[in-house]
């Protein structure tokens, strides 16, 4: 198991955005187009999950979510997603310290999380603030946790 971050131009970066278009997840192709197009900060980056030579899973850490900006916190860990074949085996752990390890390198304390799942992030030493609506005018739940070890 291997976990790559990425800007574009990344070897992996094609693979990883033909596993977004295809999963699942409703999200997964809206980060498809959104790694097509390029529309992210120099700094923000896309983590990959691969298992046996095969991209495996994904997710972001990026200045914004789906949280209004009038809150004022950055970045968030966000479109955390493993494919079904590999999911048990704590990839989205291992994706989330890597960006988690990145965001320290870059100087935040801490990282946020939009979620509707309950009791996951949880387990990974997230600490959940509230429930805020969204952007898209949904509920989910706004989660944080320290950068530090």
């Amino acid at each position: 198991m291997e976990i790559y971050s990425m800007a574009q131009g990344h070897k992996y970066w094609d693979e990883t955005i033909a596993l977004a278009a295809k999963c699942s997840w409703r999200a997964g192709p809206y980060l498809a187009q959104k790694m097509k197009s390029n529309d992210f900060a120099p700094w923000e980056r896309v983590f990959a999950a691969r298992v046996n030579g095969k991209a495996a899973g994904f997710c972001t850490l990026t200045e914004k979510d789906e949280l209004p900006e009038e809150h004022g916190v950055s970045p968030f860990i966000g479109f955390v997603f493993v494919d079904k074949p590999y999911r048990g085996h704590r990839l989205s752990e291992r994706m989330i310290q890597s960006a988690i390890s990145y965001a320290r390198e870059l100087g935040y304390e801490k990282v946020y999380l939009m979620s509707g799942e309950t009791g996951l992030y949880e387990k990974y030493g997230f600490k959940k603030l509230g429930d805020y609506q969204t952007v898209f005018g949904s509920v989910d739940q706004l989660f944080v946790k320290p950068t530090q070890l």
